[in-house]
């Protein structure tokens, strides 16, 4: 079974770009980075440009940015993956379904779902990463996943951070139905990083 890696790069979330790299001893490893100029690692910098980055990252809206990971792969191999950027205060449902995203799966019409009262359970998703943007478990989850993962969450009943909130969260959908494995891994290999001199 292939195996992929999923890695984030914050720094430009709107350009996501596929990176595969394989060797003959290993199955191919996926590398996303979201960055088309890879990573940066500054050597020297300047004091004039700390009040201009400071006042940029003041001026941005706050928001949070979501990597929705398919339960399925394309055709090549790859795996799936959507990104949208939403503000926080919302329940993770909502954000998704507003956004096009999956969520139900073969349980899509009406009466195989509680539109969001959290007592079907056919809401599931698993929580890759930014578990503290989360609201802590409802006793209706607790009730309904007492048997699963800690980090599988209902999307009905999970409140994405608040209105001022920043960061990212990467969420697998259907991880009951999922057909592939992947690893999340934050910083990309060492053959993607740049150095740049400034």
């Amino acid at each position: 079974m292939a195996s992929s890696t999923l890695q984030l790069n914050s720094h430009n979330f709107n350009n996501p770009t596929l990176k595969s790299s394989s060797s003959s001893s290993k199955p191919p490893h996926h590398h996303l980075s979201f960055s088309r100029l890879k990573k940066i690692r500054a050597v020297e910098t300047a004091n004039e440009a700390e009040p201009a980055a400071a006042a940029a990252a003041q001026q941005e809206p706050a928001a949070i940015n979501f990597a929705f990971v398919s339960s399925v792969l394309l055709p090549d191999g790859m795996p799936d993956v959507h990104y949208r950027t939403a503000c926080g205060g919302q329940k993770l449902r909502d954000i998704m379904l507003d956004n096009n995203v999956e969520l139900y799966g073969p349980y899509a019409r009406p009466l195989l779902n509680c539109g969001g009262g959290g007592t079907c359970g056919t809401c599931i998703v698993e929580v890759v990463e930014g578990r503290e943007l989360l609201s802590p478990r409802t006793d209706k989850e607790k009730e309904k996943l007492k048997r699963n993962p800690k980090n599988w969450r209902l999307a009905c009943q999970t409140t994405v951070g608040g209105p001022d909130s920043r960061g990212v969260v990467v969420i697998q959908q259907l991880p009951e139905w999922k057909a592939h494995e992947w690893t999340y891994g934050k910083e990309p290999p060492e053959d993607e990083i740049q150095t740049v001199y400034v």
